[in-house]
């Protein structure tokens, strides 16, 4: 099952409180995304010296990039208090209204997964963000009026994985617009040590270079790693983590040296050896495997296709020559040809 992958993106029940301590409480101490960073330091501080909110901040892009600590971290540097929710959590208006009404001046509002939000709740949310107040219908039929509450003017910070998702009237409501890009390996190795420090763990070079490697370029896979591997050094090991304990540790959790784990092999090879190395649709490959379909678009797609090892045509998924030679295989020619069309 995806949810039980060692790369999977989605954050494992109970895994919030245990990542909670390795999160990173200031911009200095956020490591990657450095012009999303940048560009929040000015924001921050031309907000703190006019005493005004910050603009509403909308961030999108693959998950477990570090959307949430990054809210936590403006809210920190605001030194105002944060309230942390999703959009399939606000299933009313009135679970809206209640909390934005007890937000305090120049708090932040997180909502992740924004795109999910109910559509009457995202209209009741415009007046809210335009214009600090909440446009409350009271009653039915003829009888029904409307009352205006004003609200604490709050910045409300909104993740999303899916910003094609989100509606125009909304996105058009944020001030500040950031894009979350995949880590670089240097990066990685950089958090990884920071939270093999917190945890106390010993680690060599080599083995921070290797984790980093196989971590699809996201902190929370790298952080999950380095648990595991952890795990690994202190049962079969000397309890301090060096190269042959963490190759033997992600080889035992299926994960190879480009961060693929079973389920990405199985699309890969399943597209060379039935489909002749593509194209095919989506759905054909969520039935061939008895996946479902938007398991492979979430987790499995967008990481092969931003390392080159599959791309999508007008005519469906292929496999590209990297593709090929990860497994060792030749790359058929007449690839070449469908490719250019």
């Amino acid at each position: 099952m995806a949810e039980d992958r060692l790369t999977n993106l989605s954050q494992f029940e109970g895994e919030a409180r245990q990542e909670a301590g390795l999160r990173p409480q200031t911009l200095d101490e956020y490591i990657g995304q450095q012009s999303v960073k940048d560009n929040l330091k000015i924001f921050i501080e031309a907000a703190k010296l006019r005493h005004d909110p910050l603009d509403h901040v909308l961030f999108y892009g693959p998950p477990g990039l570090g959307k949430t600590t990054l809210a936590g971290i403006i809210a920190n540097e605001l030194g105002v208090d944060i309230k942390i929710t999703s959009g399939p959590a606000i299933g009313r208006a009135g679970d809206l209204a209640a909390i934005l009404t007890n937000l305090n001046d120049n708090d932040v509002l997180f909502i992740d997964e924004i795109h999910r939000l109910n559509r009457s709740v995202e209209e009741v949310l415009y007046s809210a963000m335009e214009d600090y107040a909440l446009d409350i219908i009271i009653g039915k039929g003829p009888s029904a009026r409307s009352i205006r509450l004003d609200l604490s003017k709050f910045t409300l910070i909104g993740a999303t994985t899916r910003a094609g998702s989100l509606s125009a009237p909304l996105r058009d409501r944020f001030g500040v617009i950031g894009k979350f890009e995949l880590y670089t390996e240097d990066e990685l190795k950089k958090i990884i040590k920071r939270s093999a420090d917190v945890l106390n763990i010993g680690i060599d070079e080599a083995s921070l270079q290797e984790m980093a490697k196989r971590s699809r370029g996201t902190p929370r896979v790298a952080n999950r790693m380095l648990k595991r591997v952890r795990d690994f050094s202190q049962v079969k090991g000397k309890g301090f983590i060096d190269l042959e304990i963490t190759r033997e540790a992600l080889d035992a959790l299926g994960v190879d040296a480009l961060g693929l784990e079973k389920l990405d092999r199985d699309i890969l090879l399943m597209i060379i050896q039935k489909f002749n190395g593509g194209p095919v649709g989506i759905d054909t490959i969520a039935a061939a495997l008895g996946e479902e379909k938007v398991t492979l678009e979430d987790v499995n797609e967008p990481f092969l296709i931003q390392s080159g090892l599959l791309y999508r045509t007008q005519k469906g998924r292929m496999v590209s020559r990297e593709g090929y030679r990860h497994f060792g295989l030749d790359y058929p020619e007449q690839q070449e040809q469908i490719t250019m069309d």
